[in-house]
C-alpha cells in the first residue's frame, strides 16, 4: 500500500503515521490485555464520581453523612473567582490556550528536564483525567507494566488521549469544575467545597484570596503543606501561590504585599454537623436501606443521595440528655453498690473467678495470640496481660490510662448502657433513636441489635391474652402462692411456683388493672396458666414482638429476649386502636439536586379490635392510678399538667440484670432498656436496680423536657375517649392509698431454674379500700395472719393522711426534695 507513494520521505511519514494510528488505536482498546483499560466515551460523558450522601432529620437538620471519599460537589459559579485564578496561575497558565496538552510547556518541561531541573508538564486537564478516571491503578494497568520505563510512557499517553476527550465534550469551565470537585485536599477531605467547610468552616464562595492561594497551594502536596499539621510550610506555600498570581497578572503588587502578609487564619468546621460520622443513628439508617440500595442499584456510599429520617432533631437531643444525665448518675451508683468488689456474679452471688480470662477468649485478638503462638498459654497470657498506654471511655471525658487487655476487659465490663426508642404509631415515624451511651466505644446498637430479657414489660402480653379470651379488666383473681405444672424431658411434670417481687402474698383479690397496674406476678401466673402461654406468645407476635418466644408458664414474666425495637412497635398496637405499624426510619430520599426519588410509607395492618386495644390502653394506665402502680415514681417530674394522661410497665430481669420502662402517652410510645453489656453484671438489690430505678427515670426527664418545648405541637393530655362502645366492664372497685413510688417490680425470683425461698419475717402491707358505694366505709384487707401480723410498735398511717389528694402529695414531695438539696 505505501510503495505506491514515490516520494521516500512521504512514504516513510504515512507509514510513521499508519503505525502511531495503530498503535493509539490498540492502547485504547487494550490490545492483548497490554496496556491496561483507558475511559471510554460512555465514561467521558458519564464520569463516575463518589459524592457524599447526607442523612437529615426531619426539621431539616444534616446529622451525618456517608462516603468513601468526603466530597460534596459545587457548580462553577459558586467557586470563588480567587480559587479559580490561583489555580490557573499555579498549575497551568495556558490552561484556557491549550486543547488538553500544552505542547510548548511540554517541550520546556523536557528541556529542563535535560538540564537536571526536573519539573511536571501536566495541564489541568490532563490531572482531572488521572484524578477523575485513576489511570495509573492497578485497574488501568496491562501487562506493560512490567518494564518500568515503557509503562510511564504509556500511562502519560493514555491521560493525553483521556485529556483530549474531555477537552471534547467540556468546556474550559466544566473542566476547571469536574477538577476543583475531585482533588484531595487531606484529612479525607475532597473537592473545594469539602475543603472551604474543612478549613475555613465557610461556603467555598466566601473564600478570600490569601484563603483561596492556601487551598491550592495544598494541591501540590497535601500531606506536606497541610495548615493543621505544618502552618509554616503552608504559609510559604501560600505565599509562593501568591506571587504567581503576581507574575501572571491576578494581583498587583500592592494586592500581593497585602495577601501574603496576612497570618493563616483557620477556623475549622465540622464536615458533620456533629455528627461523629458513626453514630448509632446513621448506622441504624445504613443498617435500615441495605436492601433498598441493593434492589434498586444505589450505593449509599457514592451516590450523593440526600436521606430524610423520620427523626426530629429536638427530642432526639432531649432523649440524649436525658439517657447522659441520668446513665451518668447510675454509672456512679453502680461502682458505689460494687465498691472494690468485681460485679461479675453467678445466680447464688458468687464471683465468676475466670470472668476476664473467658471474655478475651472471645476476642479477635486472642485467636491472633493463638496462631502467632502455637496456642501457648504462657506467651498468650503474657501479651494478654502486658500493658499499653490507651484512651478508655469516661463519663467526665476520655481517660488515658495504662491498661493490659485484662484490664481494659474488666473496665469496660462494669460500664451500664442503654438503648432507647420513641415511636409515633399512628404514622409509624420513629421520632428518637438512642442506641448507647458512646458510639466510638461501644457499636452495638442496643435498640435493635441487642435483645434481652424483657421482665415485667411482657406481662400486658398476658392481659392482652386474657382480654381476647372474654375477661375484662374488673375481673378477680386472688394474690396467692401457686404451684403450675409443665412437662419437659419427654413428659416429666414438674411444678413452677413464682413469687411476688415483695416475697410477700396478700392473699387480696384483685382486679386486672390492679394486678397489671401493682405487677403482681402471681395473679400474672394464674392468667398465663387460664389463657394458655402459646396464646400469650401468639398476642404477642400479633402486636409486632418478631423474636422466638418460648411458650412456657413463665413466659408472661418476660424470661425471652426481645429488643426494644420489637417492644416499642409491640406496645404502639394499643395506642394505634389495635392498628400494629411497621416503624420506619426514613421519609424519604432524594438525589443530589433534590429530585425526589423515594418516599417511604410505614405499613399498617389491624390486628386487634379497637375496644380491646382501648382497654389495654386503660390498663397500663393503671401502672399510674392503681394502689402501688409500678409508674408512680413519675410523679417526681412536671408531666401532670392539663390532666395528663400517662400508662407504662416497668419491667426487671432476673438478678436485676435488665431494668426497662415503657411509657405511653397520647402521642408516643417510648421504650427504654438499661443494663450491662455481660449478663453476669447487674446490681444487687431492687433498690438500686429496679427498672423503675433504672430506666423509668429516664423517660420522666425526657418527656418533660418535651412538653416544655411548645415548637413540637405534643402537649400533656389525657388519652382519647374510646371511638367505638365499650361492652366490657371496667370502671370497677378501685383501692386508694398513699402512691408508692418505692413500688418494686422485679422477676428476681421468676426463674424457672433458680429456686427461692421467700423470708418468713416479710410483713403483708396494710392497705386502706374505699368502697364505690359509700366513699366513707373503709376495710382494713391486709393479711392477718399471726406470723404477719403488724408489729404494735409500728405506727400505721390515719385515714386521713392516707385520703391526701395527689396534687397535695406531689407538693409534699417536691418540697422534700428541694430541702434535701438546700
Amino acid at each position: 500500500m505505501f510503495r505506491r507513494i514515490k516520494n521516500k520521505p512521504l512514504r516513510y511519514s504515512a507509514i510513521v503515521f499508519y503505525l502511531i494510528i495503530l498503535f493509539f488505536c490498540a492502547l485504547e482498546l487494550n490490545f492483548l490485555w497490554l496496556f491496561g483499560y483507558s475511559p471510554s466515551i460512555k465514561d467521558i460523558k458519564s464520569p463516575s464520581i463518589n459524592i457524599v450522601s447526607e442523612l437529615y432529620t426531619t426539621d431539616g437538620k444534616l446529622i451525618g453523612k456517608y462516603y468513601v471519599e468526603n466530597r460534596t460537589p459545587v457548580e462553577y459559579d459558586s467557586i470563588s473567582p480567587a480559587v479559580i485564578d490561583a489555580l490557573v496561575a499555579t498549575e497551568d497558565v495556558r490552561f484556557f490556550q491549550h486543547s488538553g496538552i500544552d505542547v510548548r510547556s511540554l517541550i520546556s518541561s523536557m528541556i529542563s528536564t535535560a538540564t537536571g531541573d526536573r519539573r511536571g508538564a501536566s495541564t489541568i486537564t490532563q490531572q482531572l483525567a488521572k484524578n477523575l478516571y485513576s489511570t495509573r491503578n492497578r485497574k488501568s494497568q496491562g501487562l506493560i507494566k512490567y518494564i518500568p520505563i515503557v509503562r510511564t510512557v504509556i500511562f502519560k499517553l493514555k491521560e493525553w488521549l483521556t485529556a483530549f476527550k474531555l477537552e471534547k465534550y467540556y468546556s474550559k469551565n466544566e473542566i476547571l469544575t469536574l477538577y476543583l470537585n475531585t482533588v484531595p485536599f487531606g484529612n479525607n477531605t475532597f473537592g473545594i467545597k469539602t475543603a472551604s467547610k474543612r478549613y475555613f468552616n465557610k461556603e467555598v464562595n466566601k473564600l478570600q484570596v490569601e484563603e483561596a492561594a492556601l487551598l491550592v497551594g495544598m494541591l501540590k502536596a497535601t500531606t506536606t503543606y497541610n495548615p493543621i499539621r505544618n502552618p509554616d510550610k503552608a504559609l510559604d506555600r501560600r505565599n509562593t501561590v501568591l506571587s504567581q498570581m503576581e507574575k501572571y497578572e491576578y494581583l498587583n503588587a500592592s494586592e500581593f504585599k497585602k495577601y501574603s502578609q496576612r497570618p493563616l487564619k483557620l477556623n475549622p468546621g465540622s464536615l458533620d454537623e456533629g455528627s461523629d460520622g458513626g453514630s448509632y443513628l446513621r448506622s441504624a439508617v445504613s443498617r435500615y436501606l441495605e436492601k433498598w440500595c441493593e434492589d434498586n442499584d444505589y450505593d449509599l456510599y457514592a451516590d450523593g443521595l440526600k436521606i430524610y429520617t423520620t427523626i426530629d432533631s429536638r427530642m432526639q437531643r432531649y432523649a440524649e440528655e436525658a439517657v447522659n444525665g441520668h446513665m451518668k448518675i447510675l454509672q456512679k451508683r453502680f461502682e458505689n453498690v460494687w465498691g472494690n468488689e468485681n460485679p461479675w456474679r453467678t445466680s447464688d452471688g458468687k464471683e465468676i473467678l475466670d470472668f476476664p480470662e473467658k471474655a478475651a477468649q472471645r476476642l479477635p485478638y486472642y485467636d491472633f495470640l493463638k496462631k502467632r503462638f502455637n496456642n501457648n498459654p504462657d506467651s498468650i497470657n503474657y501479651y494478654l496481660n502486658r500493658t499499653k498506654k490507651m484512651k478508655v471511655f469516661n463519663w467526665d471525658g476520655e481517660k488515658e490510662v495504662q491498661f493490659s487487655t485484662i484490664d481494659s476487659i474488666k473496665y469496660y465490663a462494669k460500664i451500664l448502657n442503654t438503648g432507647m426508642m420513641s415511636l409515633d404509631p399512628f404514622n409509624g415515624h420513629i421520632k428518637v433513636w438512642v442506641g448507647g451511651i458512646n458510639n466510638k466505644y461501644f457499636k452495638y446498637d442496643h435498640v435493635n441489635q441487642a435483645k434481652r430479657q424483657a421482665g415485667s414489660t411482657f406481662k400486658p402480653f398476658a392481659y392482652l391474652a386474657a382480654l381476647e379470651s372474654g375477661m375484662n379488666p374488673c375481673d378477680k383473681f386472688t394474690d396467692e402462692a401457686v404451684r403450675i405444672p409443665y412437662s419437659i424431658n419427654k413428659g416429666k411434670t414438674i411444678y413452677w411456683e413464682p413469687k411476688n417481687a415483695d416475697y410477700r402474698f396478700s392473699g387480696r383479690q384483685m382486679s386486672l388493672r390492679w394486678a397489671m397496674g401493682k405487677s403482681v406476678n402471681s395473679i400474672t401466673a394464674q392468667i398465663t396458666e387460664k389463657v394458655g402461654a402459646e396464646n400469650v406468645v401468639k398476642y404477642a407476635h400479633q402486636c409486632g414482638i418478631e423474636s422466638d418466644l418460648k411458650a412456657v408458664p413463665s413466659v408472661s414474666l418476660g424470661p425471652n429476649d426481645v429488643s426494644v425495637f420489637e417492644m416499642v412497635k409491640a406496645y404502639g398496637t394499643f395506642l394505634n386502636k389495635g392498628i400494629r405499624t411497621e416503624p420506619i426510619l426514613v421519609e424519604k430520599i432524594t438525589d443530589s439536586e433534590g429530585n425526589l426519588i423515594v418516599e417511604f410509607k410505614a405499613e399498617q395492618k389491624r390486628t386487634l379490635t379497637e375496644e380491646i386495644a382501648w382497654l389495654m390502653i386503660y390498663m397500663l394506665r393503671g401502672g399510674m392510678e392503681e394502689p402501688e402502680g409500678t409508674s408512680q415514681a413519675l410523679w417526681e417530674w412536671d408531666l401532670w399538667k392539663n390532666n395528663n394522661q400517662i400508662g407504662g410497665k416497668t419491667g426487671t430481669s432476673s438478678d436485676y440484670v435488665d431494668g426497662w420502662y415503657m411509657g405511653v402517652t397520647k402521642d408516643l410510645v417510648t421504650g427504654v432498656w438499661v443494663g450491662a453489656d455481660e449478663r453476669s453484671v447487674h446490681f444487687k438489690t431492687s433498690q438500686t436496680g429496679e427498672g423503675s430505678r433504672t430506666a423509668l427515670p429516664i423517660f420522666g426527664k425526657f418527656m418533660e423536657k418535651v412538653y416544655k418545648d411548645v415548637s413540637l405541637g405534643i402537649k400533656p393530655g389525657p388519652f382519647p375517649k374510646p371511638g367505638v362502645e365499650i361492652t366490657r366492664e371496667y370502671q370497677c372497685v378501685t383501692a386508694y392509698s398513699r402512691p408508692d413510688t418505692t413500688a418494686i417490680d422485679s422477676a428476681f425470683i421468676d426463674s424457672l431454674y433458680i429456686p427461692f425461698e421467700a423470708p418468713d419475717t416479710l410483713e403483708a402491707p396494710n392497705l386502706i379500700i374505699r368502697s364505690t358505694t359509700n366513699p366513707n366505709v373503709q376495710e382494713n384487707r391486709g393479711n392477718q395472719s399471726q406470723e404477719n401480723k403488724q408489729p404494735a410498735n409500728k405506727k400505721t398511717e390515719s385515714p386521713v393522711e392516707v385520703q391526701k389528694s395527689r396534687k397535695e402529695i406531689r407538693e409534699e414531695r417536691r418540697q422534700n426534695k428541694a430541702k434535701q438539696n438546700n
